[in-house]
């Protein structure tokens, strides 16, 4: 496909040619570090495998070619309902039913190791040329680590798969087979074994390789037909029933099937009427994506062309597992936005989506339920559709709207320079980043708070009771102990009882994503500053977290502390609500309730413009260390602990940024003497 019709020059040997030039230092350090992170990621994965309990690992390969395998004994091979590849795949797996499990679960897992590598090199020698020096030297270990990471290739090592193999023949066909009819046998071998691959045929017909088509086409016929006739009752079930939407390997509307067929059936709609519709869907999305495959293609974006039938492929899939869903990473290549700032909008979204479970990705929310089951078949439908990939011909490809930065500014101490990757940027910071960025980040946060206290509630309970009364011994001795009075008194008093409640439940997440909402709007410039220092001080208190478990003061039995939110509690058996097993009790040390707080007032008061917003600003810290000691929620050195937290992320950034980039530019027009006219 790549070798015919653009030059003659091979993709592969442009990007050797590239990379072999005189690599600078630095950047043969930076390769040998990534492909140094490739190999600990491969590692990790087969010990992941390797040290899952047999019986548990490898499942899908254990019921195919197992001593009790669907492919050893006699009968159907989908009685099971295990089995999802096609005829012609049980066709060529049934050789491997001599081999012993465990020798095949070894060499079976490195093999998949070794596709995968090959994969990724393939993928980064598909680049549209020409490519700089720094992406022909960093593309293909970053492709293999992206590769190891992503939900698909992990699917595939842990159960057994083999939906690596298709995406590899289609790859070796379009970039490294020589002659028209060796790419179309590749290809065609794919089909057979993926069949909505054959979707690959008409856009090398549309790209002028008819041969390459043609024979696409024949492989797949007589790789079909050799199995219809050595299978026929087998073959007869697979394109008649679960080419009708039945479904393999599991019912057709589970949450793994990333296929519309799927997303409808979740959608409520089933019978003629959920037929017609996928088909007359699927029809159109595959129109649409040949069409934009082929101006890729003839634009030279040719991994972007295969990428996007690939996409077309899972959408209009009866069913599209997890394992099968690598295109829509090959998709991260395409050039999307005008602005620098933009560029990174796509690959981000995409690696996310391809290595994040969807509950991390979006809240668990009812009315996000549509858009978080369906994310990877939304990802594939936009590749396919949807997304405005820039063209070559575009000013914008190689030259995107620059970044505005701040002035420069000096290191803040004489031999530690400032980060060069953190120069603060004037401009507003792309929005869906933002969003990304800001949900990722939270679920990670929150995964790692649970996790300090050994996943669950009553782990670590008796060292946190511990830790508890050695603050609770050393407020004492510094006569802060008040919580006591605090809290009974609150509790005596109705309306101040509910109002605490209420501030320390509504308050604690509003007020920042508030901040940080008007700040993007109307201060871009700040608002980076102040979400770095935000999440500096959150890192920070995670260390805490990890560090110093403390039960706070309402899970101390013995101490007569009042839960004014949650009620009285069985320790035992405590009851917080929904969140009861999905939060971290005793990561109160030291306290974000109080610190994103004070990080609210601290900005509210360096930037608002009037004296009442400034107060208000101040009021609400204060607010919240009541609150949070009325309902027993925290000791007051907790609090202490959330401000050192916030000042450390205040700074960290300050060391590491400089000052607010609107202070840097008064800073340097005060500096700057003004010019007077000259009169002649």
């Amino acid at each position: 496909m790549a070798n015919a019709d653009h030059g003659g020059g091979r993709p592969a040997e442009g990007f050797g040619a590239t990379a072999a030039g005189g690599a600078r230092p630095r950047l043969r350090v930076a390769r040998a570090g990534l492909w140094l992170i490739a190999a600990v990621l491969a590692a990790r994965q087969v010990a992941v495998v390797l040290a899952t309990p047999r019986g548990e690992r490898l499942t899908d390969l254990e019921t195919w070619v197992g001593p009790n395998g669907v492919l050893h004994v006699n009968g159907s091979l989908y009685d099971s309902t295990r089995f999802t590849g096609t005829p012609f795949g049980g066709l060529v797996l049934k050789p491997l039913t001599r081999s012993a499990e465990q020798a095949l679960g070894w060499g079976w897992t490195f093999g998949t190791l070794l596709l995968v590598v090959a994969l990724g090199l393939i993928a980064a020698r598909a680049l549209p040329q020409p490519v700089g020096r720094r992406t022909a030297l960093l593309a293909a270990p970053i492709a293999v680590s992206l590769l190891m990471l992503s939900l698909p290739v992990r699917s595939t090592l842990s159960l057994g798969q083999t939906s690596v193999i298709p995406v590899l023949l289609v790859l070796l066909g379009c970039f490294t087979a020589r002659g028209q009819r060796t790419s179309g046998l590749l290809i065609g071998l794919a089909a057979a074994l993926q069949p909505t691959l054959l979707l690959f045929a008409p856009l090398l017909w549309c790209t002028g390789r008819r041969r390459a088509a043609l024979a696409t086409g024949v492989t797949f016929a007589v790789g079909t037909g050799l199995a219809w006739a050595a299978m026929p009752h087998d073959s007869h079930r697979y394109w008649v029933h679960h080419m009708a939407g039945a479904g393999l390997g599991g019912p057709a509307d589970d949450l793994a099937n990333q296929s519309l067929h799927g997303a409808l059936l979740r959608l409520g709609l089933n019978g003629p009427l959920e037929i017609a519709l996928f088909l007359t869907l699927g029809a159109a999305v595959a129109v649409l994506a040949l069409r934009r495959a082929v101006r890729c293609f003839r634009d030279g974006r040719m991994l972007l062309a295969v990428a996007i039938t690939g996409c077309a492929a899972i959408v209009v899939s009866p069913t599209a597992w997890q394992h099968q869903l690598l295109w829509v990473l090959l998709a991260a290549v395409g050039r999307v936005g005008r602005r620098a700032s933009d560029r990174y909008v796509w690959p981000v979204t995409v690696v996310v989506v391809m290595t994040l479970p969807a509950k991390m990705i979006l809240p668990n929310m009812a009315s996000l339920n549509p858009v978080r089951d369906n994310v990877v078949l939304l990802a594939a439908l936009a590749a396919a559709t949807a997304v405005p990939f820039l063209s070559r011909a575009s000013p914008f490809w190689r030259s995107p709207v620059p970044t505005v930065y701040a002035p420069a500014v000096p290191a803040r101490f004489r031999h530690v320079p400032l980060v060069p990757f953190l120069r603060r940027v004037l401009t507003r910071p792309n929005l869906l980043l933002e969003l990304l960025l800001l949900r990722v980040t939270y679920a990670a946060y929150s995964k790692v708070r649970l996790a300090a206290t050994g996943g669950s509630n009553s782990a670590g309970r008796a060292e946190a009771e511990e830790n508890g009364m050695q603050v609770y011994d050393v407020e004492r001795v510094l006569h802060l102990d008040i919580e006591g009075w605090v809290n009974h008194t609150v509790v005596g008093i109705g309306w101040l009882r509910d109002f605490f409640d209420q501030y320390y439940t509504s308050f604690h997440f509003v007020v920042p994503l508030a901040v940080l909402a008007v700040l993007y709007w109307r201060r871009p410039a700040d608002y980076r500053w102040a979400r770095s220092a935000l999440g500096i001080a959150t890192l920070l208190a995670l260390v805490g977290f990890w560090l110093y478990p403390l039960a706070p003061p309402r899970l101390m039995p013995t101490l007569g502390f009042i839960d004014t939110v949650h009620g009285t509690q069985d320790f035992s058996q405590p009851d917080y609500g929904t969140l009861t097993a999905l939060t971290n009790q005793y990561a109160a040390m030291p306290s974000l309730h109080f610190g994103w707080s004070l990080w609210c007032g601290v900005v509210i008061a360096v930037l608002a413009s009037r004296w009442w917003m400034r107060a208000l600003g101040l009021l609400h810290p204060l607010l919240t260390a009541l609150a949070i000691v009325a309902t027993a929620n925290h000791w007051v050195l907790d609090a202490a602990g959330g401000a050192v937290a916030v000042a450390a992320g205040f700074g960290v950034t300050y060391f590491l940024q400089g000052p607010r980039a609107r202070a840097l530019e008064a800073a340097d027009r005060e500096r700057t003497p003004t010019r007077k006219p000259v009169h002649g």
